[in-house]
């Protein structure tokens, strides 16, 4: 990982004019995908919203015509949970001429609370946070090498930080708790991320030229602060007025896609980088230190091969 820097913020200044790049968002319909979608479309970049939702879908893409005049966008129906709609979505993806980033950003926020699984027999939480994400960017990878200076952006999560897990247990199997299922699908996204990154360097794919891996969390984005955006977020008043009491340690998740964007398209990020809040729960993206065992090559080559043998394919850099 390159060295902390105090480069100024992307959301700082006016974004560098992504014009002629296209970028790929999961779970863009709503939340930090959303505002990832706009604000790169606002900057001129053509963005292609990977949802489960059609209708969530269909109400993002009228909202960021609206907001953003001649936006560039289209969307893939994609749900990260059934791996058959995966390869479909990826065939569909790898139609496109270039892919410049793929932001890995679909997830389970409020995980159920009893183990649920997905039509694949994994563990819900997993499946859809960390599993189809995997398999996504495997397939989507040549797709990457054709596109010089192209960026996978992986969405990781402060819980990183409170809730630690060596990921022996992937699908919760020998007990399930709710919250142990989200951070370790967390987790497991951003080891996955840094060892992608890794793996590049190591078969002369990454580096400067080639394809980039880098890992964000958002801090602490609730719908509260949010922009209302007619079908995206509308919450209550009682959530606006619940949400304000807590704006001292938490933002909009406008602000909260503030390190993903840094990641997909600032000149200075380099694979490997860490994005998040400069205050952990909200604040500017900064370049910050993950978690000890988010950077293990030990945990990340086992959760590599492990994900390897559950997908029945390998994931060949």
């Amino acid at each position: 990982m390159t060295a902390l820097t105090s480069a100024r913020p992307v959301a700082t200044r006016a974004l560098p004019a992504q014009f002629g790049k296209t970028f790929v968002v999961t779970g863009a319909n709503a939340g930090l995908g959303y505002f990832t979608s706009e604000q790169l479309a606002a900057a001129g970049a053509n963005v292609v919203l990977a949802c489960r939702n059609p209708a969530k879908t269909d109400a993002a893409l009228a909202a960021i015509r609206a907001r953003v005049p001649g936006a560039s966008v289209s969307a893939v129906p994609l749900d990260l949970s059934d791996l058959s709609q995966v390869r479909r979505a990826a065939d569909a993806l790898l139609e496109l001429p270039r892919i410049d980033g793929l932001i890995l950003n679909a997830g389970i926020v409020h995980p159920p609370r009893t183990r649920e699984l997905s039509p694949d027999g994994h563990e819900i939480v997993f499946a859809t946070n960390y599993l189809g994400h995997f398999a996504l960017t495997a397939r989507l990878l040549p797709a990457l090498l054709r596109t010089p200076r192209s960026r996978v952006v992986a969405l990781g999560s402060m819980i990183s930080r409170l809730l630690d897990s060596p990921l022996l247990d992937l699908q919760l199997e020998s007990g399930y708790n709710r919250w142990k299922a989200y951070a370790q699908s967390k987790i497991a996204m951003q080891v996955f991320g840094f060892e992608l990154d890794r793996r590049l360097r190591a078969a002369g794919a990454g580096g400067t030229d080639g394809v980039q891996s880098l890992v964000v969390h958002p801090g602490y984005s609730i719908s509260g602060l949010t922009p209302g955006i007619r079908g995206v977020n509308q919450p209550s008043r009682a959530r606006r007025l619940a949400d304000s009491l807590q704006s001292f340690g938490a933002q909009g998740k406008d602000a909260g896609a503030w390190p993903t964007v840094q990641a997909a398209v600032d000149p200075d990020a380099r694979g490997g980088d860490y994005y998040g809040p400069r205050y952990l729960t909200r604040g500017l993206p900064t370049l910050q230190e993950p978690t000890r065992t988010s950077l293990d090559p030990a945990v990340a080559e086992s959760l590599w091969s492990r994900t390897e043998l559950l997908l029945g394919t390998p994931f060949t850099v």
